[in-house]
């Protein structure tokens, strides 16, 4: 399964992943941030009382989502199956002088077919969030169907399912670079992505956007950027 091979491969990367990936990760933040009324959640403002806004972070990494759209929620929870990706993400969030019941990711899997409920997971704290989302994780996971279904039933009514990751691409060119043993999907359609959406009870007010950015798929042997087709798709729960 990939889940393993993920976990492995994401596990090595941590400790430079957003060195590496400095440039990108901003811009993806940017992106984000300036989709908030997109997005479609009723945002945290801090010169009003209006209340929590909880968001559910999977396959979290190192938290850029959480980043993103910690400025305008209460509580951000990440999740992901790299001890060494939630690792970072719990530094960078203490660093950033956020307490634990504001940024905290622990380590775990909601993917498994046959635990669709896992105990660690199936108290109140991780469930009836505002916003579940999953930036730039969708390809590597094996059923993105299943993912969407078990991310939805996590939101309260009304919530939201955001989903960021890549339109349709072509392979990996360099197959011998670590990353392509964990990519499962060469990207979606609008098509398969609303339908992904529908299928796991998210589907209305369905809206995608589209994003250029480029990735950094540099090896010592080839440096390399390849720029790629990101889109941003936003649900909410039936």
């Amino acid at each position: 399964m990939a889940s393993e091979q993920n976990k492995e491969y994401f596990n090595n990367e941590a400790a430079a992943y957003d060195a590496k990936h400095a440039k990108t990760l901003d811009r993806i933040v940017e992106e984000i941030q300036a989709r908030l009324d997109f997005i479609g959640v009723d945002w945290v403002d801090e010169d009003a009382d209006t209340g929590s806004v909880r968001l559910l972070d999977y396959a979290c990494g190192t938290g850029v989502v959480s980043r993103a759209l910690a400025p305008y929620t209460t509580q951000c929870v990440g999740i992901d199956l790299s001890e060494n990706m939630v690792a970072q993400y719990n530094a960078r969030a203490e660093n950033q002088g956020l307490a634990r019941d504001e940024m905290y990711a622990y380590q775990g899997n909601l993917l498994d077919p046959n635990d669709p409920d896992p105990r660690e997971f199936s108290g109140f704290d991780f469930h009836h969030f505002d916003i579940a989302v999953v930036g730039l994780g969708f390809h590597h996971f094996d059923d993105p169907a299943l993912a969407a279904q078990r991310l939805v039933e996590r939101l309260r009514p009304g919530g939201v399912l955001l989903i960021l990751d890549f339109l349709p691409h072509g392979k990996v060119a360099d197959e011998h670079h670590a990353a392509s043993h964990t990519i499962t999907h060469h990207g979606f359609s609008e098509e398969q992505i609303k339908k992904i959406f529908e299928d796991a009870g998210a589907g209305k007010d369905f809206a995608l956007e589209t994003i250029g950015i480029a990735f950094n798929r540099a090896t010592e042997q080839r440096p390399e950027e390849v720029r790629r087709q990101v889109f941003l798709a936003r649900g909410t729960k039936d």
